[in-house]
């Protein structure tokens, strides 16, 4: 899975947790939650679904990698590719 396809599965995930949110124009390098309406709870549930979808567990002290959509893909990126994904 290339790096954009990992953004894209992401925002697969923010689109289905939080439908009323325009993810069409977020930027890669400012953080999700300065972007969008995004509480813990909604975190956590990104978390969860990466797991439920994809089979990629994040540790709780791996969550400031998925501070922003950049920072998302070069941790998941990786993580996709050990799936063979």
């Amino acid at each position: 899975m290339t790096k954009d396809e990992t953004k894209q599965a992401v925002l697969d995930i923010i689109a289905d947790i939080a439908p009323d949110e325009d993810i069409s124009n977020l930027k890669g390098d400012i953080r999700l939650r300065d972007q969008m309406q995004l509480d813990s709870m909604d975190f956590l549930d990104i978390v969860m679904e990466l797991r439920k979808r994809h089979n990629i567990e994040v540790p709780e002290a791996d969550y400031p990698n998925l501070a922003t959509l950049d920072s998302c893909a070069e941790y998941l990126t990786p993580k996709f590719a050990a799936l063979g994904k």
